[in-house]
């Protein structure tokens, strides 16, 4: 690609970059669990069954690990959210992998132009 074209392509992914909505880091996971309470249906030797379903949020932001739960209601608009932080990772990353091919074009440009 010629300076141009990458530099077009970058404008690009900036337009896509603030067209994101609400953003969260994390994956979600669906949980069953054993309570402590003596006989409960979850400890049934024969046919247990684990309370449940639960939702979880986890993820690492700044080097702190965080786990919380998701109410049922609020998972779409979670989903959603996980969903935007990953598209604007990729975007991201493709600024990035945009600039270095844009910087090296350049210098290639440079080293070709006429008065060298």
């Amino acid at each position: 690609m010629t300076p141009a074209q990458i530099q077009r392509r970058i404008r690009q992914l900036k337009r896509q970059l603030a067209a994101l909505g609400p953003m969260h880091p994390g994956s979600l996971g669906e949980q069953y669990n054993v309570c402590g309470t003596p006989g409960c249906r979850c400890k049934d030797p024969k046919d247990p069954r684990k309370h449940g379903s639960y939702y979880q949020l986890s993820y690492t932001w700044r080097g702190h690990s965080s786990t919380r739960f998701v109410r049922p209601e609020q998972m779409d608009q979670m989903h959603q959210k996980v969903a935007h932080y990953k598209r604007f990772r990729e975007l991201v990353n493709q600024w990035v992998d945009l600039a270095v091919e844009l910087e090296r074009a350049e210098r290639a440009q440079a080293k070709h132009s006429p008065g060298d």
